[in-house]
């Protein structure tokens, strides 16, 4: 979702723009209701570049300078037009004055306020996602550092419901090995936000120049994986805490892979009973003895009917 009056301009202009440019102009773009608030020196600061890029860029937008660009955000912040929903302006100095239940309560209500803000904003762009995930012959997951838990997190219910799901993890350095099979029947699911792992980057530029589908959950519409992916969820990642927040993304995993199940609902749940059967088969959960037996009947009553059905169980 563009949401600030120059974003557009920015967005379409970005990939030939310079590297320092490219810094200024994401700031602009993530950042709008800052863009409005706070000083020139101030937004430089935060986006990594000199003031004079600042500058600069305006003057390449066509602007007397970046004075002009803050009006015009400004006007946009008095008439509701840029605005994140739940957005605090509280900085870390004043965060600390609370003590650590206050900074606790920050960081949760941030958190709740970013998942409300995907409900808003991203649901189309998360049911297109589930539905080319659930089309797919063999989804890849990709996410490395901090992402890496979403795309562990997707592929785990995938591999509950889906036979053909596998993690590019990259253990051994042998990460990418298992793409080589990928076809354009498959799906590349990739994940990272700023500063953007290398790697995942790397990975996914390589499906795209062999034509493999790509879906992804970053954080900006000019983020490496938006300009390739396509299907993007967008997920804001800021947080009181010192670590970008990596809740929005993992609660977008858990829904897609709910939805994907949902698209195949039968098959879902054959596989789902031979999942808890192997489960209860290694004793790994503290399940009751009479639980294991209600599994088992159920099971025996599911292939019973797929027999009668004329089709044959599906065995591991």
């Amino acid at each position: 979702m563009v949401d600030g009056p120059l974003s557009e301009r920015l967005v379409a202009g970005f990939d030939t723009m310079s590297e320092q440019f490219q810094l200024a102009a994401r700031y602009i773009i993530d950042q709008p209701h800052d863009v409005a608030l706070l000083s020139m020196r101030d937004q430089a600061r935060v986006a990594g570049v000199q003031p004079a890029t600042m500058t600069r860029l305006a003057k390449h937008l066509g602007l007397t300078g970046y004075d002009e660009l803050r009006d015009i955000y400004a006007e946009a912040v008095r008439s509701g037009d840029v605005g994140f929903a739940g957005k605090a302006d509280v900085q870390a100095i004043a965060q600390k004055r609370k003590g650590d239940h206050g900074l606790a309560r920050e960081i949760l209500r941030a958190q709740a306020a970013e998942i409300v803000h995907l409900a808003e904003t991203q649901l189309d762009a998360i049911v297109s996602t589930a539905r080319r995930l659930a089309s797919a012959q063999c989804v890849f997951c990709v996410g490395l550092r901090s992402s890496h838990a979403t795309a562990w997190h997707l592929h785990y219910i995938l591999s509950m419901i889906k036979e053909k799901s596998v993690v590019l993890d990259a253990i051994g350095g042998t990460g990418s090995d298992s793409l080589a099979r990928a076809s354009r029947n498959d799906v590349l699911f990739a994940t990272s936000v700023f500063p953007y792992t290398r790697v995942t980057v790397e990975i996914a530029k390589h499906a795209h120049q062999h034509r493999i589908p790509i879906v992804a959950i970053t954080d900006s519409e000019v983020a490496p994986l938006a300009r390739i992916a396509d299907d993007v969820v967008l997920v804001q990642t800021r947080s009181p805490s010192f670590l970008h927040s990596m809740t929005p993304a993992f609660a977008v995993a858990e829904v897609l892979g709910a939805l994907v199940a949902g698209q195949g609902a039968e098959a879902a749940r054959e596989s789902l009973l031979r999942f808890d059967a192997h489960l209860a088969d290694f004793s790994t959960h503290l399940k009751s003895r009479v639980w294991t037996r209600k599994l088992r009947s159920s099971q025996s009553t599911s292939s019973t009917a797929s027999k009668r059905k004329g089709s044959v169980p599906n065995r591991d």
